[in-house]
């Protein structure tokens, strides 16, 4: 999935608790990131088992070619749009496009329970969490400013989309392979790199109703890097049925 940058400058807020300690301030927004990034998840989550547990769910979604690449589509055009164009929503419409945006994300990726055992599905998600938490407490932490690597992992992104797009034609299992190292190493960084981010723009002295939004989009942001390093790993890790 694309990975969109706070690119704008939010305004500065002078009104407000000029009391409040920037740790506090900072606390309050990254509370409101991991707590909406978890809903989302669990959105996910309940979304994908309905689905796979109605064959007519899985008909409806999966054997309509127009449904499936609609959703595909929806997916793309709402990464693209809630960060370059929350400023425009209001804090619930955009906290609404997230969650529709997990509902959908979920009901894509339903088929993994028929890809792989159940039990293969939850070792590699402990897998993920732990990964992620771990890089997400770097980013917090680590004194390195880490703006520099957006770039880097910009090229990268864009240069696995293109393996990933040539693989479709060549089926090649040691490109595939290639892709989900590749893959984990890059959502690995990006998990790192967003945290840091969310813990600047946490820092600003920012009108509330924009930090709230912008909480949104750090969730939003944390929840693909997570999604997207749990399927990458679930690849090397997973094994199919067969």
């Amino acid at each position: 999935m694309d990975y969109n940058q706070f690119q704008q400058t939010p305004p500065q807020y002078s009104g407000g608790n000029n009391s409040m300690s920037l740790t506090t301030q900072v606390n309050t927004v990254l509370r409101k990131v991991y707590v909406r990034m978890f809903i989302g998840l669990l959105i996910s989550a309940f979304c994908a088992l309905g689905v796979a547990a109605s064959p007519a769910a899985i008909a409806f979604f999966f054997g309509n070619k127009i449904v499936y690449w609609g959703m595909l589509i929806a997916m793309f055009v709402m990464a693209w749009m809630l960060p370059s164009r929350y400023m425009r929503m209001n804090q619930g419409t955009v906290l609404l496009c997230f969650c529709i945006f997990s509902a959908i994300m979920g009901t894509w990726l339903a088929p993994i329970f028929f890809v792989y055992r159940l039990g293969t599905i939850v070792y590699t998600l402990f897998i993920t969490a732990g990964t992620f938490g771990a890089m997400s407490v770097y980013g917090y932490f680590t004194k390195r400013d880490l703006s520099k690597m957006g770039t880097y992992f910009t090229m990268a992104l864009f240069g696995l989309i293109i393996l990933m797009i040539v693989n479709i034609f060549a089926h090649s299992s040691s490109i595939e392979w290639i892709i989900s190292i590749v893959g984990v190493l890059l959502f690995v960084g990006l998990t790192a790199w967003d945290t840091q981010m969310v813990k600047r723009i946490a820092q600003a002295n920012l009108d509330p109703a924009v930090s709230d939004k912008l909480a949104t989009i750090g969730a939003m942001n944390l929840y693909l890097d997570f999604i997207n390093l749990f399927l990458f790993l679930l690849r090397i890790f997973g094994g199919s049925r067969d």
